[in-house]
């Protein structure tokens, strides 16, 4: 593949290093691509976001990725037709083909394409917080790895806390239950219970997903106390707040401390405008269509509630490579999706 071939936009972005809080150079970089590719507006707002607007109907759509990416730099490279960077699928792979498509497609009357890279999501994704009150879409469309053939509809929650036993200090031969062992009896109690929610349930989805962040023990001479640092992916009928009274209900009288920003699960409808129009993109591309249903969190569960319209995540990428060394995308397929997505925005703005 020559040099000519390369997807620009996705090799810029790649190019810039982005780790959450680090955003910047890329955001500048990608408002520098807009406007070289034709956007009347491309900008930077007050969260930092790259926004880049074509078109000035009424009706709008927003296609929201973002810019962020877990640390760990990989220099980009190419082999064969894969492109290697952080990022290439979660996701600025997604993100650069949002930017293509809507350049390619052009303004379309009555209509305005809001693309938007934005920043800290794989943090507290202050980005997205911000955008949410900034525009009221019609559609809108979550920049995530799912492959170009499938549509996701549907991320798990997710809640953080901190779980602190309390113990007065004694000498080990007096066979009292020190800090750590109450907090690992409490850690022990919350598997228990959540194995017990999770019988029958068949679907990774449909389970609540635990996972032992950190630990952390001490004391001042006279009592010692251990701390746990307790994730969990929650399924559509737990919302965080549930979750909260189930956890301190198991543990007793133990404290049990929300952290950070929970978010609930989302699950889109399936039969929506927005959903046809991607079959329908797909299935012109050659590809039979999918849907998915994953078990992280992303911006789509800020925003969907929010804006109450129809909402999809998309993106070219393999969501398997997502954090991990070997992060790559194929070029062959970043240019199907940006077909897909130039299809998909041309029927529901001309149907």
């Amino acid at each position: 593949m020559t040099g000519k071939d390369l997807p620009d936009t996705l090799v810029g972005l790649l190019s810039n290093y982005s780790p959450s809080g680090d955003e910047a150079g890329a955001v500048a970089c990608l408002v520098a691509r807009m406007q070289e590719l034709g956007y009347p507006e491309a900008f930077i707002d007050k969260a930092g976001n790259a926004i880049g607007v074509i078109g000035d109907g009424a009706r709008q759509i927003v296609l929201l990725g973002h810019i962020d990416t877990v640390p760990g730099d990989i220099p980009v490279r190419i082999e064969g037709e894969m492109i290697y960077g952080r990022g290439a699928v979660d996701a600025k792979g997604p993100l650069a083909a949002f930017v293509d498509a809507v350049a390619a497609l052009g303004p379309v009357p009555g209509w305005q394409f809001v693309v938007i890279g934005a920043v800290d999501e794989e943090r507290d994704s202050a980005g997205a917080r911000y955008i949410v009150s900034q525009y009221q879409p019609e559609y809108a469309i979550i920049g995530e790895p799912s492959r170009w053939d499938r549509v996701t509809l549907g991320y798990k929650g997710s809640a953080w806390a901190e779980v602190t036993v309390h113990r007065p200090v004694a000498h080990s031969a007096h066979g009292e239950e020190s800090a750590c062992e109450g907090a690992f009896k409490v850690w022990e109690k919350l598997q228990k219970w959540v194995g017990e929610y999770n019988v029958g349930k068949q679907r990774l989805f449909d389970q609540i997903m635990l996972s032992l962040q950190g630990f952390s023990s001490g004391d001042d001479g006279f009592e010692s106390w251990a701390s746990l640092q307790v994730g969990a992916r929650l399924p559509l009928d737990i919302p965080p707040e549930v979750w909260y009274q189930h956890f301190s209900q198991v543990a007793g009288d133990v404290s049990v401390k929300p952290v950070g920003y929970s978010i609930p699960a989302y699950l889109a409808e399936k039969n929506s405008p927005l959903v046809r129009a991607f079959l329908s993109g797909v299935r012109e591309g050659g590809g039979r269509p999918g849907f998915v249903v994953k078990t992280g969190t992303a911006d789509m569960n800020i925003v969907a509630p929010a804006w109450g319209c129809p909402v999809v995540a998309y993106g070219p990428g393999d969501s398997s490579l997502d954090h991990t060394a070997q992060e790559h995308i194929s070029m062959a397929e970043f240019a199907r999706a940006v077909e897909v997505l130039k299809s998909v925005l041309y029927r529901l703005t001309t149907d």
